[in-house]
């Protein structure tokens, strides 16, 4: 089926025709009725991750997986949550590289908002949300670039303005930003006075990532996207689209995937209660780890602005309800409020079947911490070196096959490429497992 005779078939409702906010524009096209990720061939048809780049990828996950079962003292159950996981490619991966004894109690989690593969491993729990009570790692690979924005353009008398856009792409001038979106703006993303100039404004991401990080009872959360922080935004903004492997014009009507980079520090800053204050520190000050703006630590390898080059196009597909999303004065009327705290019987089952209490909502956690992709692969063991030449005249098939390996590792790690991607690092009740990495 074409693209065409799929969206005939069964139209995306993207909103009022003579336009809406780009949240609510998103939200309809990538996951409404015939959206983009609803499509039978997956994100995979269209782009590849580092997922799909290698399976290094999902053996360097696993490495990380088995550090944090190590730091919390090997428990009889251990979570992996795949956060917006396509097609269940990474999640699979993950658990087939475990080591038996961790596979043995590992407990693999999709989420995701898209139905169930057919063929997926039954060992793999499908949901639309992740578990309420969390013991060990979620894993955001490529999620919160597709968690769907409004954009905000300054308009000749140096307002920003909300950006609306119509189901053929058309775009016009909205109502000047107010609320939390404009407070969320004037911390993360300021805009001079000039017209012209554009932001996204990431405030339902930095609620997105709190919800997730609050369903961590102990162990780690990461978020791996390409990112840039305050003091490398780009002046016009990276929304864009993606069509089988080929950058496009972003159109909200179900035909092309719609992203935008991700502000990864507003996201490590956000609070569980209030995302624009981001007091979520060891010390409660809202100070600890982070620069005078309230930002995150970072290591000399912090993410930049990654290239189009790196999307290599973007994106597991995106799961985390609608409810969770939202934030306060939205113009999307596709997503509701955010979550309450989960209730008993909403709560995780352990492998005995007796519900985990969730995690307290008023908790500190320590500082988060952003790197690049290719610092954090360093730190476990996935460098791309070549393999020596000696090997190739004792054993030329391994050789070949090293040889392989490293050239995936290279794509993995590439400066300019996959390996400028922002990871994320919130460790919750345990040391941060690449605190080795720089």
């Amino acid at each position: 089926m074409t693209d065409e005779t799929a969206r005939e078939a069964e139209p995306v409702s993207g909103g009022r025709r003579d336009g809406c906010g780009w949240r609510a524009a998103a939200e309809a096209a990538l996951y409404g009725p015939g959206g983009f990720y609803r499509r039978p061939e997956g994100p995979a048809g269209h782009f590849r991750t580092s997922v799909h780049a290698s399976p290094l990828f999902a053996r360097a996950v696993a490495r990380l997986l088995c550090r944090v079962d190590e730091s919390l003292g090997r428990p009889d159950a251990l979570d992996f949550v795949d956060m917006g996981a396509g097609r269940g490619e990474l999640v699979t991966g993950v658990l087939a590289a475990l080591p038996p004894d961790v596979a043995a109690r590992a407990r693999g989690y999709a989420v995701e908002r898209a139905d169930r593969p057919a063929g997926l491993d039954p060992c793999v729990t499908w949901l639309p949300e992740p578990p309420a009570a969390i013991t060990g790692l979620l894993f955001a690979n490529e999620w919160l670039d597709n968690v769907p924005v409004d954009v905000a353009e300054v308009d000749p008398a140096g307002v920003p303005r909300l950006v609306l856009v119509a189901e053929d792409g058309g775009e016009r001038l909205g109502e000047p930003v107010t609320g939390a979106e404009a407070d969320w703006l004037a911390r993360w993303w300021p805009l001079p006075a000039e017209a012209g100039l554009r932001a996204e404004i990431g405030l339902p991401r930095d609620l997105a990532w709190a919800s997730a990080v609050g369903r961590v009872v102990r162990g780690l959360a990461v978020a791996v996207d390409y990112a840039h922080t305050r003091d490398t935004r780009p002046p016009f903004g990276t929304l864009t689209g993606f069509r089988e492997g080929r950058e496009t014009t972003p159109v909200p009507d179900g035909s092309c995937d719609i992203t935008a980079h991700v502000a990864l520090d507003a996201c490590a800053a956000a609070d569980a209660q209030d995302p624009l204050r981001g007091t979520r520190t060891a010390e409660g000050d809202g100070s600890a780890g982070r620069d005078p703006q309230g930002t995150p630590r970072t290591s000399p390898d912090s993410p930049h602005t990654s290239p189009d080059a790196a999307r290599m196009p973007s994106s597991e597909a995106r799961a985390l309800p609608e409810k969770a999303l939202a934030s306060r004065n939205t113009t999307s009327a596709h997503l509701g409020a955010p979550t309450a705290p989960p209730t008993p019987q909403n709560a995780a089952r352990t492998s005995h079947g007796t519900a985990q209490e969730p995690p307290d909502t008023a908790r500190t956690l320590p500082p988060a911490r952003l790197l690049t992709q290719r610092a954090a692969l360093r730190a476990l063991d996935l460098a791309g070196a070549r393999p020596p030449l000696t090997l190739a005249s004792t054993d030329p098939a391994a050789y070949v096959r090293a040889l392989a390996s490293a050239g995936e590792a290279g794509e993995l790690t590439a400066p300019g490429g996959l390996g400028d991607f922002g990871w994320l690092v919130q460790p919750v009740g345990v040391p941060d497992p690449l605190e080795t990495a720089s």
